[in-house]
C-alpha cells in the first residue's frame, strides 16, 4: 500500500463525513475541468517523499457541499489539508510506513495526471484530479569510514577486551509511555462536585480557539489543534516543548 491508496480510501471517509449529503467518491476515467479549477499540492517527507497534488473542478464551488453561509473554497482548503495529513497517519498504520507534509499550497492545476475521481452527491457529479509525483525515499549515504590507527604489535600481548555494551538514552526508546490529550481544567469546590448531575455543564478555563495540550504523565510535550481521523480524534502537532523537557516527562514516571 502506498501513500495515494491511503489518500482515497481517507478522503472517501472524511468526504462522506464532512460534506452535505454524504457524497460518495469513486475512481473514474480523467476528464477535462475546465476553467476556474483550483487545487491544492502537499510537498511529503519521510520513507515516501515528493509531490501528491488535487485538483478540482470549478463547480464544485457552486455546490454547497461545505454547508450554507460558508467560504467553500476555504472550507475545500481545509478538508484537503486534513486529508493529507490523515493519509500520512493511514499509511503508517497499514504499512509502516512514516511521511509528514512539510509544505501545503494552493495550485491552479496539473499538466499530467495520475489517477481520476468523481465526486457524485445527489444527481451531480464533479471531477477530481490526482496527480501523484512520490517515490521511496532515497537512502543517506553512509559517511566515510576513517582508518583506525595503527597499534604497535607486542610480542605475547592479548587483544584488548570488547567495549562494554551502551547504556545510554536508546535502550529507553522502545519504552511505551502513556499519552493524554487536555482541552483545559478548572478547579471545584468538593460540594459542587458531589451535586454533579447528567446535563450539567462543567465551563474549563480554555477557549475553544486555544490550542490543546498533550501530556505524558503530567509533563506538556506538545500542544496542537484537534483532528478527525478515520472517525476518530487526533492531534495535529503546532508546537512541542525542548527534547530536555520532554525527557523531564519519561523521569516523572520512573
Amino acid at each position: 500500500m502506498n501513500y495515494a491508496d491511503c489518500w482515497a480510501k481517507v478522503a472517501a471517509d472524511l468526504f462522506a463525513q464532512a460534506l452535505a449529503g454524504e457524497p460518495q467518491l469513486a475512481e473514474g476515467l480523467p476528464k477535462p475541468l475546465g476553467a476556474g479549477a483550483f487545487g491544492y499540492a502537499a510537498t511529503l517527507a519521510g520513507d515516501q517523499e515528493g509531490r501528491f497534488s488535487v485538483v478540482l473542478e470549478g463547480a464544485i464551488l457552486d455546490a454547497p457541499l461545505m454547508g450554507d453561509g460558508v467560504d467553500q473554497k476555504a472550507g475545500w482548503a481545509e478538508l484537503l489539508r486534513e486529508v493529507f495529513d490523515a493519509a500520512a497517519g493511514e499509511l503508517l498504520a497499514k504499512a509502516g510506513k512514516k511521511c509528514r507534509v512539510e509544505k501545503f499550497e494552493e495550485i491552479a492545476g496539473e499538466s499530467q495526471v495520475s489517477r481520476a475521481y468523481q465526486l457524485r452527491a445527489g444527481d451531480r457529479s464533479f471531477s477530481i484530479l490526482v496527480r501523484d509525483d512520490l517515490h521511496a525515499a532515497r537512502p543517506a549515504a553512509p559517511p566515510a569510514a576513517r582508518p583506525a590507527p595503527a597499534q604497535p604489535a607486542t610480542a605475547g600481548a592479548s587483544p584488548p577486551p570488547p567495549p562494554a555494551p551502551g547504556s545510554g538514552l536508546e535502550l529507553l526508546l522502545d519504552v511505551e509511555l502513556e499519552a493524554s490529550l487536555r482541552f483545559g481544567s478548572r478547579e471545584m469546590p468538593l460540594g459542587e462536585i458531589l451535586d454533579l448531575g447528567p446535563g450539567d455543564v462543567v465551563q474549563l478555563d480554555r477557549n475553544v480557539a486555544d490550542p490543546v495540550d498533550l501530556l505524558i504523565g503530567d509533563k506538556i510535550v506538545a500542544r496542537g489543534e484537534v483532528v478527525l481521523v478515520n472517525g476518530n480524534f487526533g492531534l495535529r502537532v503546532t508546537e512541542v516543548a525542548e527534547p530536555r523537557k520532554r525527557l523531564e516527562s519519561i523521569r516523572c514516571l520512573f
